[in-house]
């Protein structure tokens, strides 16, 4: 993709606009948050919305000494931006980019490494949190965090069955030399231990669950039926797909003397989006799990984490990888539960459109991971968000909510309930909210949605302004400074 599609496209993971230049914080943390994440342009000469402005020639040489200045200035370790003009539409516009680093984390020098390292989340800079600084840290290393030692338990005192079970059914032994060299296990002055990578797999840490449901309609108000799933991974891979195929149709066709049954959703495309979910899950984040959702028109499956720090939409789309929990995905192929690295994508895509589906939709959401899976019923367009467009029915907003919008709200967004979040979102884009904006917001009568507003007003979150029908509630406190931009 040439530079002028990408600002058609608009401000991304990958891309700053500004119609002039920014003050310097600002370009320092965007330079920050491009090092740390996947890389990143900043093109001054372009407005907000994707206007190209452009900048007179005679200023554009200062304007890069002054970049560069800034940039050497107030980052650490030192960021080497490559800085260069582009002819856009007849006008000249100054590109700053900056690449991904390798002496993660980078920060600001004068907030230091606790305060001024910044990430790239969607088209904002956001302030990483002590997690997220360690996960930096990690990739420096070479080391995923499912590679480390969890010293809390020995390996002898943790039932291995579950993974025992899995290998002896495809004739491999899980001897003590197996374990360590699939870095499942680690000796220290004498004693083996499990990875976090182990524990995960057995299902022994309290987060590590799957959450499904089935609702009425098209949004979260009414649950026909939900369950969650704890246990080892591949336990819980199997009821969760057990549970999504309980709630979608089974078809079948007669073939000569055969009958064909088919679900409307294909098995392989449906199981190597919950294996992808599984694999690429962050396991740092204990508030938050994996969510399956099956709606009349879709099949929703979020997981916690987005793309990993090195990959955009459009790389997954070229077909690269990069493996968050490198002990995991190394279990899951060496048991066949994957067939090729990067590889999983296009398989999810093609299994459907080999159906007649819809191109499923599958991208970032804030530091989530989105898949839909359009049902027959919602129509048969043929791409999505990966490359094309999606049905014409099909729904702009699914599944999780941005929480990582909420941070300067409340200290702990992810604990929210859905229906919180959704009117939390809403006052930090329009500033008020009516009782009757909140019904058809959530879907919800009034009772309930005056349960949430009580709810949030007695956590001072929100509070009441004016009386009677000009009554409306507006955020309790002006967000706190959480460095996006």
């Amino acid at each position: 993709m040439n530079l002028i599609e990408s600002i058609r496209q608009g401000e991304s993971k990958t891309l700053e606009l500004k119609a002039q230049l920014p003050q310097h914080e600002q370009i320092a943390k965007t330079a920050v948050a491009f090092a740390n994440t996947s890389g990143g342009k900043l093109v001054i000469g372009v407005s907000d919305d994707r206007q190209v402005v452009g900048l007179p020639e005679e200023d554009v040489l200062a304007l890069q000494s002054q970049i560069g200045s800034i940039i050497f200035d107030r980052c650490h370790p030192a960021i080497l931006p490559e800085m260069y003009t582009a002819n856009l539409e007849g006008k000249t516009a100054l590109v700053v980019e900056v690449f991904r680093g390798n002496l993660l984390p980078y920060y600001l020098k004068d907030s230091g490494k606790n305060q001024g390292t910044y990430l790239r989340v969607g088209s904002s800079n956001r302030k990483a949190d002590f997690e997220h600084i360690l996960e930096l840290e990690r990739q420096r290393r070479n080391q995923s965090f499912d590679e480390e030692v969890y010293r809390d338990t020995t390996l002898s005192a943790l039932d291995l069955r579950p993974l025992l079970t899995r290998f002896a059914a495809i004739g491999k032994p899980l001897d003590a030399e197996k374990l360590k060299n699939l870095k499942l296990a680690q000796q220290e002055q004498g004693t083996d231990y499990p990875t976090q990578g182990l524990m995960i797999l057995l299902g022994l840490l309290p987060h590590v669950a799957t959450k499904c449901a089935r609702f009425k309609g098209t949004d979260m108000s009414v649950f026909l039926d939900r369950k969650e799933y704890a246990g080892d991974l591949f336990t819980q891979l199997e009821q969760v797909e057990a549970f999504v195929k309980n709630h979608i149709s089974l078809r079948g066709e007669i073939k000569g003397l055969q009958r064909t049954d088919t679900y409307e959703i294909p098995e392989a495309a449906l199981r190597e989006a919950l294996v992808n979910a599984v694999i690429h899950r962050d396991y740092t984040n204990q508030g938050r799990d994996i969510k399956v959702g099956v709606y009349d028109d879709i099949v929703n499956v979020v997981s916690p984490g987005g793309f990993p720090n090195t990959l955009t939409a459009e790389a997954l789309r070229e077909g690269r990888s990069e493996i968050r929990n490198r002990v995991i995905a190394r279990v899951f192929k060496e048991l066949g539960y994957i067939e090729q690295w990067g590889s999983g994508i296009q398989r999810i895509k093609s299994a459907c459109i080999a159906q007649g589906l819809a191109e499923p939709r599958i991208r970032e959401k804030g530091d989530f991971v989105d898949v839909e899976f359009y049902r027959p019923a919602a129509g048969v367009g043929k791409t999505a968000e990966t490359g094309g467009s999606a049905p014409e029915n099909a729904r702009k907003e699914t599944g999780a909510p941005d929480y990582a919008r909420l941070r300067p709200i409340t200290p702990d967004p992810d604990k929210l309930p859905v229906e919180e979040a959704r009117i939390l979102l809403y006052l930090l884009d329009h500033g008020q909210i009516s009782r009757k904006d909140a019904m058809s917001l959530l879907g919800l009568g009034e009772t309930k949605v005056k349960a949430l507003f009580v709810a949030l007003a007695g956590r001072e979150i929100i509070a009441r302004r004016g009386q009677g029908r000009g009554t409306c509630y507006v955020l309790a406190h002006k967000p706190k400074d959480n460095g996006s931009e």
